[in-house]
C-alpha cells in the first residue's frame, strides 16, 4: 500500500509538470516522455522527468521569491521568464540529441578515445634491406611529423591567413561568425566563419560522412545546422583535451594539398622536395594558400594563380605583424621556385613483391587479430630484398624477354600462337576469353537480347592511350587504335615469366619479380602462378631415391632403355610408356648424376616407379612443396603443377646442408610511433639429411659439368660465375609443346627460379626457343652475372662449402655410360665443346587408377 502511494504521488507530481508545459510542447513533450517509457520503463522515465522538474520548479521558486507577484510589470517579466525557459529546455535538448544521436535524428559524434587519441591517416613506407626507399601503401600519401619538424613560418602563414584570432577562443569565433552573419545579411562580403580548430575537427573526423548522418540529414537547411553543431561541439572538445600548438600541428598534418600529397611533410616533400622545417616564408606561404584550393591554387597546374594566392598570404602575414611590409613587398615580387617530386599511387603502380608484402601482413595481422590498417597506420616495413638486387633482377628479365618476345613474335607470325597438342588453333579461342572479360559481362547485362550490340561494342577501334609495348630499351606504352577485341589478342600474345632469388641459409628473398610489367599484369607468377615444373622436379624425385629406402648413390646406375607400365581403365588395359627427348634411346648404362644432368627420362621413370608416387610426394612435402600433388607417376617428371616460390624454397635445401628454411619477404615492421610489432624469425628444420644435400648438390652440378648436360648455357658467363673456382648448380624444365620453360639453379650464395611461358598453356613456342635452357636460363645467368660483378654487394664466385660431415656413399670417379656413345664420366669443370646439349621433351605417364593423366611434358 505504501509503495503504491509512492508512485501515486511520483505520477501526480509528474502529470503537473506535464500540464504547466502545456501547448504545442506538452504535445511533443509527451510523444518523448511515451517513447522514452517503451524503452527505459514508465517509473525510471518518470523519476527523472520529476528530477528535471523539480530543477525547474526551484529556478521559478527563485525567479517569484525576487520578484513582486502583483507588480504591474510581473507578468511581462514572466513571459520572458518562460520563453527564457523554453528556449534552455530546447537547447539543452538538441545538445542531447547532438550528443547521444537520439531517435538516429543527427548521426554519431566522435567517441572520447576518438577525441583523445585522435587518427591520421599515414601512408605505410616500404623499405629495401639496404635502407632504400621502395614504395608506399597509402590511400593518402601521408607521414605525421610534430611541431619541432615543421618551420615556424608555416604556424605563422596558417594563423595569419585561417584564424588570426587562433590564440584568443576556445574553438568557436564568435566575433567572425557575427561578420558572417553580418556579411549574408548585407550582401557584403562573408569570409569564413571556421577556426582551425573546427578544420581540424572535420578533417580527423568527417562528421559529414555517411555513416555519421542522421534523419536530418534529408532535411537540407536543419542538415547544415546540425554539421555545424557537431563541429562546434567537437572542436570545444578538442580545445579541452589539447594545446594550440598541438592542434596546429594536427591541422597541418591532416590537410589534403593536392598532386596525391598529404600532410605538410608529404607535400612539402612533393612541391620543394624539402623537409618542412627547411620552408622559407614564401614556400610556406605557396603551400597555406594552397589549402583553399588543391586544383585552383596549385602550383603546378594553375601557377598563376598559385603566385596570386601566395602574394595574399605573404600580405596577410604583414597584416598580423609576421613580416614587415617591405618583406612582404620584396617576396612578392619573387617567383615560385619548385622542385618537384611527386609520388605515384601504390594501386596504380608498384612492384610485384609490394602485392605479396600486403597479402602477407594483411594475412598476419588477421591471424594474430592485430588491428591493423597498412594503408592508414603509417607503418614501416623493412623488407629482405635488396634494392641493387631487385633492379638487377629486373634488368634481366627486361631485356631478355623484349628479345624473347621479338623471337616469339617473327615464330608465329601472320599466324596466332593459342593452338592444340596436334598443331591446330583452337578456333573461339579469343571469343571465350573476351567473355570473361568485365567490359564483355558488363555489356551482356545491359544487351541480355542484343547480341549484336555485344558484337559492335567489342569489335569498335578506339583510341587507346596506353598499350605496352616492348620497346628499343624495355617496356613502355604507345598509342594505337584498336578494339577490345584486338587489346585481348595483343595482350595474348605476350610472354610472361616470374623470378625469385634468395639466401639459402636465412631465407631471405633478396628480388622478386612477377611478371613483365606491374602496371598492365598484376597476376604474380612467384607467388600466384601454379604450373608443370617439367624436369625442374626431377631433383627431389632423386632426392628421394638417395635419402629415402632405396638408399641410391650418385654412382648407381640405371639403363636408358624403354619403360613400360600397365595400367587399368574402366576394365581395359592401357601402357605408358615414356620418350626421351629426341625419342632415341642409347641402351647406356649410366650413373645417376649423368642421367639427370642430360635429363634422362627413361630413368626418371624407372625411378619413380621404384621409388612410388608416394614416397615422391612424400619429399616434396619435406622439401617445402605444399601445393596439391598427384601421387601419380609422372610426378617424378614434373606433372603436378607447383608455384615458382615453391620450387626455390626446395632447391635451397641443396644448398643449406640439407635444412628447410622458410623465405622470408618481411624482416621486420614498425607502427607510426617506431615501436616493433614484427620481426620474422628464421624458420629451419632438418629436411633432408646433410650427405644426401650435398650428393644432390654435386647431382645438380653435373647440368654445368657434365658433357650434354642441360646448364651448359652456363659457361656464357662463366668470367663471373666460375672464377675463383666458382661452382653452380641447376636443372632446366621444359613442359609439352614448350608451354612452360624452368630455369632453377643455385650457387654458394644464393638460389634462384625462372619461369618463362604464355597467359596460358596453349600459348607457347613452335621450336626449341622453349626450351628452359633457352627461354629462363638467361634470365638466371644475366641476373647472377650482375651480381657476381658488383663488388659492392659483398659476393665472390667460389666452390660450395666442403661437407662438415663424412660422405659415405660412393659419387666420384664411379665411371661414365656403359655401353652408350659416351665412355667417360668426370667431374671437372669444363665447357662442353660437343654441342650435344639435349632438347627437352617428355611424355607423362598417364594417372594411375582410378584418374587418368594424359598431358605430356618437356624436360
Amino acid at each position: 500500500m505504501e509503495e503504491n502511494n509512492r508512485v501515486d504521488s511520483i505520477r501526480k507530481v509528474f502529470n503537473n509538470a506535464t500540464t504547466k508545459i502545456g501547448g504545442a510542447w506538452g504535445w511533443f513533450f509527451d510523444q518523448i516522455y511515451l517513447l522514452l517509457t517503451k524503452i527505459f520503463g514508465k517509473e525510471r522515465v518518470e523519476i527523472v522527468f520529476i528530477s528535471f522538474y523539480k530543477v525547474i520548479d526551484k529556478i521559478t521558486g527563485t525567479f517569484r521569491a525576487r520578484f513582486d507577484t502583483d507588480g504591474k510589470y510581473f507578468p511581462l517579466i514572466r513571459g520572458f521568464y518562460r520563453v527564457a525557459v523554453r528556449i534552455f529546455i530546447f537547447i539543452f535538448f538538441y545538445w542531447f540529441c547532438i550528443e547521444t544521436n537520439f531517435l538516429w535524428l543527427c548521426g554519431g559524434m566522435p567517441s572520447i578515445e576518438q577525441l583523445t587519441n585522435p587518427k591520421i591517416a599515414q601512408s605505410s613506407t616500404i623499405y629495401s634491406n639496404d635502407g632504400v626507399e621502395l614504395g608506399k601503401f597509402f590511400t593518402e600519401n601521408r607521414q605525421t611529423i610534430d611541431s619541432a619538424q615543421m618551420s615556424p613560418w608555416l604556424f605563422k602563414a596558417l594563423i595569419s591567413t585561417e584564424d588570426k584570432r587562433f590564440f584568443e577562443h576556445s574553438g568557436i569565433d564568435l566575433k567572425s561568425m557575427a561578420g558572417v552573419a553580418v556579411g549574408i545579411f548585407s550582401g557584403g562580403e562573408r569570409g569564413g566563419g571556421s577556426t582551425v580548430t573546427q578544420q581540424l575537427a572535420k578533417n580527423l573526423y568527417n562528421t559529414r560522412r555517411s555513416e555519421m548522418r542522421g534523419l536530418l540529414y534529408y532535411i537540407p537547411v536543419l542538415s547544415t545546422i546540425v554539421y555545424k553543431s557537431k563541429e562546434w561541439l567537437t572542436a570545444i572538445r578538442l580545445e579541452q583535451r589539447f594545446t594550440k600548438g598541438e592542434i596546429l600541428t594536427m591541422y597541418l598534418n591532416t590537410v589534403d594539398y593536392g598532386n596525391n600529397a598529404y600532410g605538410i611533410r608529404t607535400a612539402s616533400q612533393t612541391y620543394f622536395s624539402k623537409e618542412p622545417d627547411k620552408l622559407n616564408p614564401e614556400e610556406a606561404a605557396v603551400l597555406v594558400g594552397l589549402q583553399k584550393g588543391t586544383t585552383l591554387y596549385n602550383p603546378i597546374r594553375n601557377p598563376k594563380n598559385a603566385l596570386k594566392r601566395r602574394n595574399t598570404v605573404l600580405q596577410l602575414m604583414a597584416n598580423n605583424g609576421d613580416l614587415t611590409q617591405k618583406q612582404a613587398d620584396e617576396l612578392s615580387n619573387t617567383e615560385i621556385k619548385l622542385d618537384i617530386n611527386t609520388e605515384v599511387d601504390e594501386d596504380n603502380k608498384g612492384t610485384y613483391f609490394k602485392t605479396a608484402l600486403a597479402r602477407f601482413i594483411e594475412k598476419w595481422a588477421e591471424t594474430n587479430e592485430v588491428d591493423l590498417n597498412l594503408y592508414k597506420d603509417g607503418l614501416k616495413i623493412y623488407t629482405t630484398i635488396d634494392s641493387k638486387m631487385q633492379d638487377y633482377a629486373d634488368n634481366a628479365v627486361s631485356s631478355h624477354m623484349r628479345r624473347l618476345q621479338k623471337i616469339f613474335d617473327t615464330e608465329w607470325k601472320g599466324k596466332n600462337p593459342w593452338i592444340y597438342e596436334n598443331g591446330q588453333e583452337i578456333l573461339g579461342y579469343i571469343d571465350t576469353v573476351a567473355k570473361r572479360t568485365p567490359m564483355y559481362k558488363k555489356l551482356a547485362q545491359k544487351f541480355k537480347n542484343n547480341p549484336d550490340s555485344i558484337h559492335y561494342y567489342m569489335y569498335e577501334k578506339k583510341k587507346m592511350t596506353r598499350v605496352f609495348v616492348w620497346g628499343k630499351d624495355g617496356a613502355s606504352s604507345q598509342e594505337f587504335l584498336m578494339s577490345p577485341v584486338d587489346s585481348i589478342i595483343h595482350y595474348k600474345k605476350l610472354l610472361q615469366t616470374g623470378m625469385m632469388a634468395m639466401d639459402p641459409y636465412n631465407g631471405y628473398i633478396k628480388a622478386w619479380v612477377g611478371g613483365i610489367d606491374h602496371e598492365y599484369f598484376k597476376y604474380d607468377h612467384v607467388r600466384q602462378g601454379r604450373r608443370q615444373p617439367g624436369s625442374t622436379f626431377k631433383p627431389i624425385l632423386y632426392t628421394a631415391a638417395i635419402d629415402g629406402p632405396l638408399n641410391l648413390s650418385p654412382c648407381d646406375r640405371r639403363t636408358d632403355e624403354p619403360f613400360k607400365k600397365e595400367w587399368q581403365e574402366n576394365g581395359e588395359t592401357k601402357i605408358w610408356e615414356p620418350k626421351n627427348a629426341d625419342g632415341v634411346f642409347t641402351y647406356a648404362s649410366m650413373t645417376l648424376r649423368r642421367a639427370m644432368a642430360r635429363s634422362i627420362n627413361s630413368v626418371a621413370a624407372q625411378l619413380s616407379d621404384e621409388i612410388t608416387p608416394r614416397v615422391t610426394v612424400e619429399y616434396a612435402r619435406k622439401l617445402g612443396i605444399t601445393t596439391p600433388l598427384d601421387p601419380v607417376l609422372s610426378i617424378g617428371l614434373g606433372s603436378s603443377d607447383v608455384s615458382l616460390y615453391e620450387l626455390v624454397g626446395a632447391y635451397a635445401v641443396f644448398a643449406n646442408g640439407g635444412e628447410h628454411v622458410e623465405p622470408v619477404l618481411v624482416a621486420k615492421i614498425e607502427d607510426a610511433k617506431g615501436k616493433v610489432i614484427y620481426e620474422a624469425e628464421v624458420k629451419k628444420r632438418q629436411a633432408i639429411s646433410p650427405e644426401s644435400a650435398f650428393l644432390m648438390q654435386y647431382m645438380l652440378r653435373g647440368g654445368v659439368e657434365e658433357p650434354g648436360g642441360t646448364s651448359q648455357g652456363l659457361w656464357e658467363y662463366a668470367s663471373a660465375l666460375f672464377g675463383n673456382g666458382g661452382q653452380a648448380g641447376g636443372k632446366t624444365g621444359t613442359t609439352s609443346n614448350y608451354s612452360d620453360a624452368w630455369y632453377m639453379g643455385f650457387t654458394k650464395d644464393l638460389v634462384c627460379g625462372v619461369w618463362v611461358g604464355g597467359d596460358d598453356r596453349s600459348i607457347h613456342f613452335r621450336s626449341r626457343m622453349g626450351e628452359g635452357s633457352r627461354s629462363a636460363l638467361p634470365i638466371f645467368g644475366k641476373f647472377m652475372q650482375s651480381v657476381y660483378t658488383d663488388k659492392t654487394l659483398g659476393y665472390k664466385p667460389g666452390p660450395f662449402p666442403k661437407p662438415s660431415i663424412a660422405i659415405n656413399k660412393s659419387y666420384q670417379g664411379c665411371g661414365g655410360d656403359i655401353g652408350g656413345i659416351i665412355a667417360a664420366d668426370t667431374s671437372a669443370i669444363g665447357l662442353d665443346t660437343s654441342n650435344t646439349v639435349q632438347q627437352e621433351i617428355i611424355t607423362f605417364p598417364p594417372r594411375e587408377q582410378p584418374a587418368r593423366d594424359t598431358t605430356k611434358n618437356n624436360r
